[in-house]
């Protein structure tokens, strides 16, 4: 799995994100760091165009905005016509009344490949009762495993711990940093790594490469970091030195 690191260099995937305007160019370049090619857009002129020539499409609802809404859902539809993996970010899904139902609308309509939120995020579009985030690691995995099996999906939950399954499998990820909170596009990012590995391998295992550069990175940037903007920074430059000697050596991955 680890040398899916090098395969994604050398096929360098192109990934279309309809995603977060507040994030788009760390979107942009955490792609281009791990090896592969970031295409934005919010047009519907070439929302078939693009999406036919994408190998995995994002939508990202965090930026609600009004114009998008009827566009994202006609861009799911495409990528599930043409079988192209669909990775969806339910940004602050449970903020508004609006997010939970357009959100609701959408796993009504297209099927994605992969879920990718914080635990309250998944827990909201798969409607759980919202309590305490900080519950138990059991109880959040069990979570994550039941909203896998009730959408086909496979879930990933970002936080303190990270939590992937696809409702059988299921593989926890240690690494990470606590100033991961403090700066926007995390979870963006994130989301855009496991983008990159998905046209090269299985939705589990695209998931578990792009969380584990992301959280290693951040560990290993914190340690190098004087402040959030030096932090920032040493993120994306140690997901572009990110090696598989390195995840195996650092990376702490569990059942």
């Amino acid at each position: 799995m680890l040398n899916l690191l090098n395969q994604v260099k050398e096929v360098r995937p192109l990934i279309l994100h309809y995603t977060n305007e507040v994030t788009i160019q760390d979107c942009a370049n955490v792609t281009l760091a791990i090896g592969a090619n970031p295409m934005m857009s919010y047009s519907y002129e070439e929302v078939e165009d693009l999406v036919m020539a994408s190998d995995v499409v994002i939508i990202n609802i965090g930026t609600m905005n009004s114009s998008h809404l009827d566009f994202f859902i006609d861009a799911g539809k495409m990528a599930n016509k043409h079988n192209i993996p669909l990775i969806l970010d339910p940004a602050s899904v449970y903020a508004s009344r609006a997010r939970l139902e357009y959100v609701a609308h959408l796993l009504e309509e297209i099927k994605f490949t992969i879920i990718k939120g914080n635990i309250s995020e998944i827990k909201c579009i798969g409607k759980f009762e919202m309590v305490d985030v900080d519950v138990t690691e059991t109880c959040n995995k069990t979570i994550a495993q039941n909203i896998a099996k009730k959408l086909n999906t496979t879930i990933v939950i970002t936080g303190k711990y990270d939590i992937i399954t696809d409702g059988e499998l299921t593989r926890r990820i240690l690494n990470g940093s606590p100033l991961f909170q403090l700066i926007s596009g995390s979870g963006c990012m994130a989301a855009s790594l496991i983008a990159s590995f998905l046209s090269l391998t299985t939705p589990i295992e695209a998931s578990i490469m792009g969380i584990l550069v992301m959280s290693l990175a951040g560990e290993l940037a914190e340690q190098k970091s004087t402040g959030l903007a030096d932090f920032k920074l040493n993120v994306l430059n140690e997901v572009s030195l990110m090696s598989p000697e390195t995840m195996k050596s650092y990376g702490r991955l569990v059942e």
